[in-house]
């Protein structure tokens, strides 16, 4: 599958599966390569960020703001082509979302506050040295209060 394709899919399900699939898509490119528990951490913030408003109302409109996520970074010919990688994200995102539904007293959260997260190994953001979560795998999550 190309990501344009998934994207394209995406614009024209219900809101709710697209959704689904941004997510899935989403922790497919940035995380499939990091362990569980990170790929639960890039969910999370990508949820943080819906549930603000200031990236977008609906996941897909969070993932493809502008040079945030990976969905907006990759070539859009990029092939998603790692099967077992892809099965484990949409299983993640879906669980993801559950666990997002539930009170925010009840939720699970791995990256509390959480708005970021880079692979600083490779990138140099602007905001590098906000409040750091944790670091999970490769990825190092950030509570970003102002940009």
């Amino acid at each position: 599958m190309k990501l344009a394709w998934i994207l394209w899919l995406a614009s024209i399900l219900p809101p709710q599966a697209a959704d689904s699939l941004c997510l899935s898509t989403t922790l497919y490119l940035e995380a499939r390569d990091q362990p569980v528990r990170g790929q639960q951490a890039v969910a999370e913030v990508a949820l943080r960020r819906q549930d603000s408003g200031r990236w977008g109302d609906s996941m897909c409109d969070v993932v493809t703001a502008r040079k945030q996520f990976a969905p907006t970074l990759v070539p859009p010919g990029t092939r998603l082509s790692n099967n077992e990688a892809w099965s484990q994200a949409v299983t993640i995102a879906l669980e993801a979302e559950r666990n997002w539904e539930l009170p925010k007293g009840e939720r699970k959260e791995i990256v509390p506050g959480a708005s970021h997260f880079a692979a600083l190994g490779i990138a140099n953001p602007s905001w590098r040295n906000a409040y750091q979560v944790a670091t999970i795998g490769g990825h190092t999550f950030f509570k970003v209060d102002r940009l």
